[in-house]
């Protein structure tokens, strides 16, 4: 028995050689398609096109971004088909089980939606997306890449986004500044959203910073083109996400040792000696006006309108557990709703402006329980495999850990900047389709390493 899994786990062991050799780019799109999705792909649209699919109004761009999830997810079903087994570790199937009866309340709720085909259609999107992820979750427990490469990829693919928008924001301002009451803000509007791009940029190079990945200067003018580009957008929800991402960050660098823990203690407190004497110098009225873009305390208080629609939604679903439809519903009840506090319609709100509020109007209650359910399964076996004591004995799954590890601070910028925004449960949106890519990479590592653990349990935490 002992010698049966010995060999494969030596198995698994050649398979990851053969696949740790350099691979381009370009290769790595052709092999993984679901690379794709971080494209988005841009679209070149602006808010008063007036593209609104609950009214059946779309676009060339529409198109292309249905063509592209289908034309990936018919590769998936395809080579799935032609898989000789589709099983996985059942600890990733417990998560996938979840995902599915998600998907299944967004199919039933199609049927009290206000649209019900448009709504039965992003369900149907939504499963698509799941196939694809599924199938490249497969392919990463059979043969696995260069998952190190892969960030790598990633982080230039943002890359390539950022230097995008940048180059046609003097031609085509409209297209990527949006106007709000604190003025106007670096959005990346519908082609590259700044936010997203940018924080994962910063995210993936504060890594290869302290990890020693890459030449340390390089990783450095990345990290500040991130932290800088995320700050341009003025979103305080991705400039907050991405603090509290960074702190993770350091305090899991801390860990690795006594150096790095001084480093960490002696940089935190040299921060706050410097804040401290910023605040005394400046003045603490001039630095909240500057962090509340120069608007009042009640705007800050309503998180500018966000509260009273989130207000809505709650009071809603106290009456109706099963919520508004999937992605329409709240757009189309929300639309007749007058703001009592400000005598304003907030009809321009088109989404729920929080990925939690807008699961629990898409699918009620049960919907919202089973999605913080599966972020926490999630997160638990993401914090489980980067556990850098587990592998110490096994130099050849160190890349993982730290794959897994890099991709863990990734998704807690998106849950914590999903508190704000809705975009990451709205299928077809580009902050939608990157979590999931974060996702699939955290569940194939996981399903590798729990497969290795067969032939060598000790490998696993207790």
């Amino acid at each position: 028995m002992l010698r049966a899994r010995t060999k494969v786990f030596n198995k698994y062991e050649r398979q990851g050689e053969e696949t740790s050799k350099h691979v381009s780019f370009f290769r790595f799109l052709l092999r993984y398609p679901i690379l794709l999705f971080a494209f988005g792909p841009p679209i070149f649209r602006t808010p008063s096109d007036n593209v609104d699919a609950t009214k059946g109004i779309l676009d060339i761009w529409s198109f292309i971004q249905i063509g592209l999830l289908l034309m990936i997810a018919s590769r998936a079903f395809w080579r799935m088909a032609r898989s000789r087994s589709i099983f996985i570790p059942k600890q990733i199937r417990a998560i996938f089980l979840f995902a599915l009866i998600l998907n299944f309340l967004f199919l039933i709720s199609a049927s009290y939606s206000p649209s019900r085909p448009v709504s039965a259609a992003y369900a149907i999107m939504y499963f698509l997306t799941l196939i694809c992820v599924y199938e490249f979750i497969l392919d990463v427990y059979r043969k696995p890449p260069d998952l190190l490469r892969f960030l790598f990829h990633l982080r230039l693919t943002a890359l390539l986004l950022f230097i995008l928008d940048l180059v046609i924001l003097p031609f085509k301002p409209n297209y990527l500044l949006g106007k709000t009451d604190e003025g106007i803000r670096f959005s990346g509007g519908a082609i590259a959203p700044v936010g997203l791009i940018c924080g994962v940029i910063a995210i993936i190079s504060a890594y290869t910073y302290l990890h020693s990945l890459e030449s340390r200067s390089r990783a450095a003018v990345l990290f500040m083109v991130g932290f800088i580009g995320t700050f341009s957008t003025q979103s305080r929800g991705a400039e907050i996400a991405l603090v509290v991402s960074l702190a993770f960050l350091g305090f899991t660098w801390a860990k690795i040792g006594r150096y790095t823990a001084y480093l960490f203690v002696s940089g935190f407190s040299l921060f706050i000696l410097l804040f401290g004497m910023l605040i005394v110098s400046a003045g603490g009225e001039r630095l909240w006006s500057i962090f509340n873009r120069g608007g009042d305390t009640r705007s800050f208080e309503n998180a500018s309108g966000r509260v009273e629609a989130w207000n809505y939604v709650i009071q809603y679903c106290m009456s109706r557990p099963w919520g508004m439809g999937y992605i329409v519903g709240f757009r189309i009840i929300f639309r007749s709703y007058t703001s009592f506090e400000s005598g304003q319609s907030l009809s321009h709100i088109g989404n729920a402006h929080s990925t939690f509020v807008q699961v629990l109007s898409d699918a009620g209650w049960l919907a919202l329980a089973i999605y913080l359910i599966m972020l926490v399964k999630i997160v638990r076996l993401a914090l489980r495999f980067a556990n850098k004591h587990t592998y110490a004995m096994f130099t050849q799954y160190n890349s993982y850990r730290m794959t897994i590890e890099c991709s863990l601070v990734m998704l807690l910028y998106f849950i914590s900047s999903g508190v704000s925004a809705a975009d990451y449960d709205i299928p077809l949106r580009v902050y939608y389709y990157w979590q999931f890519i974060i996702i699939a990479i955290i569940l194939g590592i996981s399903a590798r390493l729990l497969a290795a653990a067969r032939a060598r349990p000790s490998i696993l935490p207790r």
